[in-house]
């Protein structure tokens, strides 16, 4: 492949890892939002069924929106083109269930603390049969030859099945949309994912929950803009996606 091309790729994906450095905490299982989510048509498209979410910070987080925006614009999306540019779908998609397993730990660590036994289990197999024969989790062959699909699980979640309530929104400079419950879990599965302690460098951390969150995108590349476009209000519109997006996790999951 030509070595130009890969020149302009990471030298915006190194440009980038230092803009997401405030963002490094962030695990694969603890912040999933609508970048995320694949349950196909988006439901924050519909603002009729909103709910009232505890957001006395709105005048701050609505700040924090525009930076996070001006970032995607800047930042995420030209060195996501790059990204898809340089990588073809199916090596991202592999990606991405690599990154999904190696994050299995969280998700173990979580259906313990929930009791839940059956999900303990299914996390089990899927990262023993996805390490082995799906070659280190690069592909996802608990689901498609065994039938045992993936299950969520994230503290924020386990926090969540415990009674807690969300407390106040929170939107964070480039993590995103979050809560107080949320952000607690945040740090909680930031210390159980074994990324952490592979290795005490903190640029390869950045690297891999940046490299993890570009692929994300690149796999859902007109989710956020989609967003815009449809919502009278996408600060809203966000906060209602990530609202419902959570609250479904919790009961259904």
């Amino acid at each position: 492949m030509n070595t130009n091309k890969y020149f302009v790729v990471f030298s915006l994906f190194a440009f980038l890892v230092l803009t997401a450095a405030a963002g490094s905490v962030m695990a694969d299982e603890s912040y999933p939002d609508f970048l995320g989510d694949d349950s196909g048509e988006a439901d924050y498209l519909d603002e009729s069924s909103q709910v009232t979410i505890n957001d006395p910070l709105e005048p701050m987080n609505r700040a924090f929106f525009q930076v996070n925006d001006k970032l995607y614009f800047w930042v995420l999306k030209p060195v996501t083109k790059g990204y898809m540019w340089v990588f073809p779908l199916e090596l991202r998609e592999s990606f991405g269930n690599f990154f999904k397993n190696i994050a299995a730990p969280v998700r173990l660590l979580n259906a313990l603390l929930q009791g839940d036994l059956s999900k303990s289990g299914v996390v089990v197999e899927r990262f023993l049969i996805n390490s082995t024969v799906g070659v280190y989790g690069l592909a996802d062959i608990a689901d498609k030859e065994f039938n045992i699909g993936p299950k969520k699980g994230d503290f924020g979640q386990t926090l969540g099945k415990w009674g807690l309530g969300e407390g106040i929104y929170i939107l964070w400079p480039v993590v995103g949309p979050s809560n107080v419950r949320d952000t607690v879990g945040l740090v909680g599965d930031t210390y159980s994912h074994p990324v952490s302690y592979f290795f005490d460098n903190r640029v390869l951390d950045v690297s891999y929950y940046t490299t993890n969150m570009v692929n994300t995108l690149s796999l859902n590349p007109n989710a956020y803009e989609d967003l815009k476009r449809f919502s009278v209000d996408p600060y809203t519109a966000a906060r209602q996606a990530y609202y419902e997006y959570r609250k479904a996790i919790i009961e259904n999951e």
